[in-house]
């Protein structure tokens, strides 16, 4: 178990003419180490110390394998998340230098959030790398030397427009402030932050209630195997996962967010690409998020703060295929509420995937200590919140008025499945009569 284990390409039979075109040679070497182990000769890992006081005493997180890095890394996976895959596409096609290194002048934050404690306690932050924003200042003189040391942060302002906003203003709902609310149209100013996951393995396997051998054993058998430093290294605690991250907005000025003096009104979603973006209405995640960004600006408006969140967990962490084939079985087995969860579980095997426990992570980070509206009636993110030390003033539920009649489905499910709500709550008789629409009239029918 001392050596590295390694694997030499075989050459492969060529199927070129003499006036085929040349392929892109990537640069790599026919020499492949497959993994490594530790105390083997040369491994020296840079030292990592999650949740120590400040990003110069925790150290970098290096992940890479390249530029003589790969004895020294202190982290598995890749920089990019699920983009990771495109990254590597790019160089294999010759569009990018295996040895590009990023140029991050004028790349800061536009705006420097304050220190927490949060980021240095290792049992508030673990799915996140609380400097992930502040690695070109904080590890300056490792980047000259040429350590390949990534960002997994950004922070930048935008201007957006929504229509459901444009719709606010022009009836009254909102007004036009000129600093959040900027024009008649409902154009509105807003601070964005970008993360990628960075996952602390011990941190990770406690929220969940696992051991971490445990956890790393799974994460590895259910990536096909992609990632055998998991077994290999249990030296290596971080992991940076091939999947999706989050985005914060902020309305309103960022500083006011771990403001305990200022009311906040948060709306944390979870992506819904099909309602989100293409408005269908087999559920209410667009009216929601677009109810959610009017209260939060709303909020910000009166002198507190408006924030949403948007977390990369299509289909409840179960993906677009999976919940496009539960549409499906829905539509076709007779669609009514009271088996809404059955569906899911009949293909997915889980009704949700999203496991709200490291959720909260991005409220310790921002600094939030209480949330005065939490606009949201999922009791698991509600839970997850308040298990991990932060209060909860107000449930504020979606609005009957802006519920589509398709999705009554689905909403009523939610709520008697424990969805927090002021109105009512239906018994299991009265949810198999709440019914939605139907495929008699399309190229499919009823079954």
């Amino acid at each position: 178990m001392g050596d590295t284990t390694t694997a030499t390409m075989p050459d492969a039979p060529s199927t070129q003419s003499p006036t085929s075109p040349t392929f892109p040679s990537t640069g790599y070497s026919k020499h492949i180490v497959l993994t490594t182990y530790p105390g083997q000769s040369g491994v020296d890992p840079v030292p990592l110390v999650w949740g120590a006081p400040d990003a110069k005493s925790r150290g970098p997180v290096i992940v890479t394998r390249g530029a003589g890095m790969l004895k020294r890394r202190n982290a598995m996976g890749a920089h990019g998340g699920s983009y990771s895959i495109y990254n590597a596409l790019a160089i294999a096609a010759g569009d990018l230098d295996v040895n590009f290194r990023p140029d991050f002048r004028n790349s800061e934050p536009t705006f420097n959030f304050p220190w927490q404690p949060s980021w240095a306690d290792k049992t508030k932050i673990v799915s996140m790398d609380p400097y992930g924003h502040d690695v070109v200042d904080q590890f300056r003189e490792e980047l000259e030397a040429g350590w390949d040391i990534r960002p997994t942060m950004a922070i930048t302002r935008a201007n957006m427009k929504l229509a459901e906003i444009g719709e606010a203003v022009k009836n009254g709902q909102l007004d036009v402030d000129g600093s959040i609310v900027v024009d008649s149209s409902g154009e509105v100013r807003v601070t964005k932050v970008a993360v990628e996951p960075v996952w602390y393995l011990p941190g990770v396997a406690e929220r969940f209630g696992v051991d971490e051998g445990t956890l790393r054993r799974t994460l590895f058998e259910h990536t096909g195997g992609s990632y055998p430093e998991l077994i290999t290294r249990p030296d290596l605690k971080v992991f940076l996962p091939p999947i999706g991250g989050l985005t914060v907005y902020i309305f309103g000025p960022p500083e006011r967010v771990s403001d305990e003096n200022v009311k906040l009104a948060l709306r944390i979603h979870d992506e819904c690409n099909g309602s989100d973006v293409f408005q269908s209405d087999i559920c209410t995640c667009r009216p929601y998020l677009a109810f959610g960004i009017r209260e939060a600006i709303r909020e910000a408006q009166n002198g507190g703060s408006g924030v949403v969140i948007y977390f990369r967990k299509e289909g409840r962490a179960l993906g677009e295929v999976v919940k496009y084939l539960v549409y499906n079985a829905r539509k076709r087995g007779g669609d009514t509420a009271d088996k809404y969860f059955t569906r899911t579980e009949n293909i997915a095997g889980v009704r949700d995937m999203r496991f709200q426990a490291l959720m909260p992570d991005i409220l310790h980070w921002l600094g939030i200590k209480k949330i005065d509206r939490m606009l949201s009636m999922s009791n698991m993110k509600h839970d997850a919140i308040v298990q991990s030390g932060i209060k909860i003033l107000e449930r504020v539920p979606i609005p009957e008025e802006l519920i589509p009649s398709d999705s009554r489905v689905e909403i009523d499910a939610k709520i008697n499945a424990g969805y927090f709500t002021t109105g009512k709550q239906y018994t299991m008789e009265e949810l198999a009569a709440v019914r939605g629409r139907g495929w008699e009239k399309w190229e499919d029918v009823t079954h």
